[in-house]
């Protein structure tokens, strides 16, 4: 087997989620990912031409997301009509998964440089624009494994932990004033690109837009706990509440604590991020310089009703595989998707927090599902330079009870 190298990250700003709100609503996520492309190209001075192929994570792939949006944003951004592009799905996991299969790909042998990442439009393609459900409306695998919602997964595991709602609150705090930090520190700068209006050729949006550096803990007290009605409705097919059929599952406790709020979960937005992997005589005949080589990666399963717990088994699985312990990580990213998901898994692995989301999260940040992984990477190995440090471990939760991890190494 041979490396692959992390030759360049970069990505849009996050946009608000909003349609006719946010400021990337307006552009066309095939734009948004094309414009992502052509940044890529120009900072890396990659000729188009010389990639194999392009590898997106996109969740809700319909309607303007649809139709392989990997290739057509390709096409958008006037690549040569030779270039590939292939559109993938592991919900949250998706962008990073790209990356993943792009590192297995040019580590094998069989590719030698190829573009992966992400893009979400939810302003324009919301959750569930595919109209596929969690299950995808199978009534057989329903009755085998009935998948609640995700946010009653994230309060059935705040429950278990014994999360309070002060909790979680307290760590949506601090993801708002890492991000706040970030953001005036300009730590964000090396990989972000000002998004244009492909018609005006303006600028629309040159930083994020979701964060809320005015976040205070009273303000986040004052939220409703965003799924504890839902919850409570009869949807089974006893009649039976959504809480019900988790807790028949887990049934240790006798109710589930509401704990998360709009405040301590995933913002909704839209974005796009790419990253160049390549094998390292691509590097040398290019004269390119890497800045980060791919250790190792890895997927795993866990139970599908509490679905988001797996960030703390594939992070083992990955360090295992790559020979390391949690001491031998300097960062660690992982998805804010709900503030109970990162709390359990720091918990679990005994990570020290100071070393985990240092410039914030999801929560502050949003969470541009197909995107998300690809950002997450693209931010660790800028910090990693700016810190002078060596490792970091990018992980993600996913639908449907799963998990992906990379580690990487600064070059």
């Amino acid at each position: 087997m041979g490396a692959a190298y992390i030759i360049d990250a970069v990505r849009s700003p996050r946009g608000r989620g909003k349609a006719g709100k946010g400021a990337l609503s307006g552009i066309h996520p095939q734009e948004i990912l094309a414009q992502t492309l052509n940044r890529l190209a120009a900072r890396s001075g990659v000729e188009p031409a010389a990639i194999d192929d392009v590898v997106m994570g996109c969740v809700s792939q319909a309607g303007e997301q649809g139709a392989n949006i990997a290739r057509n944003a390709v096409l958008a951004a006037g690549w040569p009509i030779e270039v590939t592009g292939v559109s993938l799905n592991r919900f949250c996991g998706s962008g990073l998964q790209a990356v993943n299969f792009a590192a297995m790909g040019v580590a094998s042998g069989f590719q030698q440089a190829v573009v992966a990442g992400g893009v979400e439009s939810m302003s324009r393609a919301p959750m569930g624009s595919d109209g596929a459900g969690a299950d995808g409306d199978n009534l057989h695998l329903r009755a085998k494994h009935f998948q609640v919602p995700q946010g009653i997964s994230a309060d059935l595991i705040a429950t278990l932990e014994g999360f309070s709602r002060e909790d979680v609150d307290q760590f949506a705090l601090v993801s708002q004033q890492r991000a706040a930090h970030a953001q005036q520190s300009c730590h964000f700068s090396k990989s972000l690109f000002p998004v244009i209006d492909p018609a005006t050729g303006e600028t629309v949006l040159d930083k994020d837009e979701h964060a809320r550096p005015g976040t205070t803990l009273e303000g986040l007290a004052e939220l409703t706990a965003v799924f504890a009605e839902f919850g409570s409705k009869p949807i089974g097919p006893n009649g039976e509440s959504l809480d019900q059929i988790a807790l028949a599952r887990y049934p240790q406790v006798s109710a589930i604590q509401h704990v998360h709020t709009a405040g301590n979960s995933s913002g909704i937005v839209d974005g796009a991020a790419a990253v160049l992997i390549a094998s390292e005589e691509f590097a040398k005949a290019n004269g390119l310089e890497p800045r980060a080589r791919i250790k190792t990666v890895a997927t795993y399963g866990t139970e599908p009703i509490i679905m988001l717990t797996a960030p703390t088994p594939v992070s083992k699985k990955a360090l295992e595989q790559a020979g390391m312990t949690v001491a031998d990580i300097d960062l660690w990213e992982i998805n804010e998707a709900f503030a109970a998901v990162p709390l359990q898994t720091i918990r679990n692995l005994g990570i020290d927090p100071e070393r985990v989301n240092v410039n914030g999260g999801a929560i502050a940040l949003g969470h541009p599902l197909g995107a998300t992984g690809a950002m997450l990477l693209g931010t660790a190995i800028d910090e990693l330079e700016r810190a002078d440090l060596n490792t970091a471990l990018i992980t993600l939760c996913i639908g449907g009870g799963q998990g992906v991890a990379t580690i990487i190494e600064r070059v």
